[in-house]
């Protein structure tokens, strides 16, 4: 799972992945063409809003994403079941992102840029509408009329037959679902078309919070194992070569949320923009997210550890931007916001005396077949006793 941006060029600003772009340059939107001209340098005015809004942004899918982990794996769908990180799978991850990162900056290299973007334009046009239009359904139910003619269905392939016959996509969905999907299509359109930046944030913002909801991490060590893992990916691929720009530089992709400095000066056809790659609120939400249920594992009826690290990702991403000014350079986010986010919980764990409650703290994935056999014969056993109660 690739996410690259721009980075801060001499020339132009580019955001690579997990960066922030320099504010004293130009920055360029995905998949506009190169001019060579100069912009005006953005007012300060412009510069706060861009990056407040990329802050609130960034913190409105994981807050969400977060309270809607707690209730995906409850869901009836199989896809919307949430998929468990587990310590192999976070152990292997920043190979796996380096070597998609090195096949993307060969393939630029060896084939045309022009067919590879439509691809990935194409690609990212159905992933977009799918992940926008599950984002807008529980919000979208609440608008429909009572006397709404819902009917349900069900899209099921399997594979084999009688008792080896698997499932390989079950999903249910209903009338409301439909619309939904209709109304997303409309901002794939408009993004397919125009790879306008508000279309482009609708997307990015769709991908966090799906991101944040549906990837779960198995336990506290198997996060600092991924956290840890991108940190030394992120930092590596930023400062130590160039590969990361060659590609963003290439790559037409809704994997970033930006938001315009000069928009009190253009409006809405401002375009220079302030960047922030979807890896920088993804990879912290899912952590965050996994506080969250942590804390209710606890029963206490407090959320300590989500407000806390919450706060933490505030403040990591503040003080990305802060030294980005301080040094004129673009940043990787990741760089600050790791310690942050990993840091502040542990040391409120070590304060209440929970770290190994906290560190002890496990997650089944729902989809392995030894967690549903488990599920199975629990529910079986908890039948037997009421039914023993009863007889006596």
């Amino acid at each position: 799972m690739q996410r690259p941006e721009l980075e801060s060029d001499p020339e132009r600003s580019f955001v690579m992945d997990s960066a922030l772009s320099d504010p004293h340059n130009a920055s360029a939107e995905a998949g506009s063409p190169a001019n060579g001209t100069t912009r005006p340098p953005s007012t300060p005015e412009g510069i706060a809003l861009a990056y407040g809004s990329l802050l609130l942004m960034a913190l409105l899918p994981i807050f969400f994403g977060a309270l809607r982990s707690v209730r995906c794996a409850r869901g009836k769908n199989a896809s919307d079941m949430p998929e468990t990180i587990t310590s192999r799978d976070a152990a292997r991850f920043p190979i796996i992102a380096s070597c998609t990162l090195l096949g993307l900056y060969l393939f630029f290299k060896i084939f045309s840029q022009e067919y590879i973007n439509l691809l990935l334009s194409m690609y990212f046009f159905v992933l977009g509408i799918l992940a926008l239009s599950h984002t807008i359904s529980p919000f979208m139910s609440k608008f429909f009329p009572a006397n709404f003619p819902n009917r349900q269905y069900q899209l099921l392939f399997t594979q084999g037959s009688g008792e080896n016959k698997e499932e390989i996509i079950n999903y249910e969905f209903d009338t409301k679902d439909l619309v939904c999907l209709g109304l997303s299509s409309i901002v794939g359109v408009w993004y397919l078309l125009r790879k306008h930046w508000i279309a482009n944030n609708l997307f990015g913002l769709a991908f966090s919070l799906n991101g944040v909801e549906l990837l779960h991490l198995n336990n506290v060590s198997t996060g600092c194992i991924l956290l840890g893992g991108l940190f030394i990916y992120d930092v590596f691929w930023v400062f130590g070569t160039n590969v990361m720009v060659t590609v963003a530089r290439s790559f037409e992709a809704p994997i970033k949320l930006v938001f315009p400095q000069d928009l009190l000066e253009r409006g809405l056809e401002a375009n220079n923009f302030a960047m922030l790659g979807l890896g920088d609120i993804v990879i912290p939400g899912i952590f965050i997210a996994l506080l969250l249920r942590f804390d209710i594992s606890l029963k206490k009826n407090t959320h300590t550890y989500f407000y806390t690290s919450f706060a933490a990702y505030i403040f990591g991403l503040g003080l990305t931007i802060f030294i980005m000014h301080i040094f004129k350079h673009a940043q990787p986010a990741l760089l600050y916001l790791v310690p942050a986010c990993i840091g502040f919980p542990v040391l409120v764990a070590l304060a209440k005396g929970e770290v190994t409650e906290m560190f002890s703290y496990e997650e089944s994935n729902p989809k392995d077949p030894a967690a549903v056999t488990e599920s199975k014969e629990g529910a079986e056993a908890s039948a037997s006793e009421g039914l023993e109660k009863k007889e006596k």
